[in-house]
């Protein structure tokens, strides 16, 4: 009879080996033909100008792997849940592992996801713009994303903690009590906070944005705007990292928003060429209103300006159509060359600071008869 009964125990344990066997190995299969079988259309939608498919396949494959490997663990635990006797896996405590992992699942999902339609877009910025019909702003892109995130972390904590047992009404009035004592603890924090909010609300740069500070030795391109600092990559390739508070108290300028670059020269000839300051001056203007990089829409002044000391001056005061600074250099270098050569056109050339001494010759001639007598 003992015999018996360790015949039948023997069986028993190794048809729970069996189950336990074939569970693992439908789970490891099964996951491996789902992610295979989402590598396959991710590739397929990879072709299409759609970057929202692209991010929802690539998003999915590792909270999939996970939810698989998490099923097929609870489905192991429920075969074995006749040989293993402990309240570590009571149907109560996996029904709680269930909700907890599938909460964390979905949040997972969803904060991958927002992460690489925001990286596609940015990356498809051109087609998506021709697409909708409008320019995607980086900044917005950005400022959108991390509040998206951060609002599936927040629903995701606030769903699971009744899960876990605790009310969501005690959490409150603590924090009504506590958020006093914390809002003077993180002051600095949440000024920067509510200064990176109001940068992305007013909107007084965006990311790649030339900007410059009167105020501070703050002068770059903006690299990152985040919920606490802005990065500024300098001219010299050093990053510099300004609390967003900062911005709030000072004067900033965003030479990247203006709509031309300014050529205001002045311009001396000699004073012998006055007769040829009037025929000088209308050819400048000519050239300036024919040239095909300035923009005759703007303020273009050409004019006698004034009797200086060793010269006579004229200026000119005209715009670019360009903005940008190496474009902005060579129309003013080409615009310069054509000044000289109307200048010279005409006989006359460009004053230089000389000094005349009246009767220098008389008083050599004195200092030779005072040194003979």
């Amino acid at each position: 009879m003992e015999q018996l009964l360790a015949s039948l125990g023997a069986i028993r344990d190794l048809g729970w080996a069996a189950e336990l066997f074939a569970v693992v190995t439908i789970t490891l299969v099964g996951r491996y033909f789902a992610l295979r079988l989402l590598k396959v259309l991710g590739r397929h939608f990879e072709n299409t100008s759609n970057a929202w498919d692209d991010a929802l396949f690539d998003a999915a494959r590792l909270p999939l792997s996970w939810f698989i490997l998490i099923m097929g663990l609870l489905w192991a635990v429920d075969v074995g849940e006749g040989y293993i006797d402990t309240e570590l896996f009571s149907a109560e405590n996996m029904g709680l592992f269930r909700q907890l992992a599938l909460i964390v699942l979905i949040a997972l999902f969803l904060v991958r996801f927002i992460t690489r339609a925001e990286s596609r877009l940015l990356k498809n910025q051109e087609t998506q713009a021709a697409v909708l019909g409008t320019q995607l702003d980086p900044t917005t892109l950005h400022a959108l994303a991390k509040l998206l995130r951060l609002s599936v972390v927040i629903s995701a904590i606030l769903i699971a903690m009744p899960t876990l047992g605790i009310e969501i009404t005690a959490l409150l009035a603590f924090g009504g009590v506590g958020g006093i004592a914390v809002g003077f603890a993180a002051k600095d924090l949440l000024a920067n906070f509510f200064g990176g909010l109001m940068i992305y609300l007013d909107r007084p740069f965006a990311i790649g944005d030339w900007i410059r500070s009167p105020d501070r030795e703050i002068e770059g391109t903006v690299e990152t705007i985040g919920w606490r600092l802005t990065v500024v990559r300098t001219f010299d390739k050093r990053p510099l990292y300004v609390p967003n508070s900062v911005f709030n108290t000072l004067s900033l300028e965003n030479p990247s928003r203006m709509t031309n670059r300014r050529i205001k020269e002045t311009i001396g000839i000699r004073y012998q060429d006055a007769a040829k300051m009037e025929a000088i001056v209308k050819d400048v203007k000519a050239m300036l209103l024919a040239h095909e990089e300035i923009d005759t829409e703007q303020t273009l002044i050409v004019n006698f300006l004034s009797y200086a000391s060793s010269s006579l001056d004229f200026f000119i005061y005209t715009f670019t159509k360009t903005t940008n600074w190496i474009q902005f250099h060579e129309i003013k270098q080409d615009v310069l060359l054509k000044i000289v050569a109307i200048v010279h056109s005409h006989g006359a050339d460009f004053a230089f600071p000389t000094t005349t001494l009246d009767g220098l010759e008389g008083f050599i001639a004195g200092s030779d008869k005072k040194e003979a007598s």
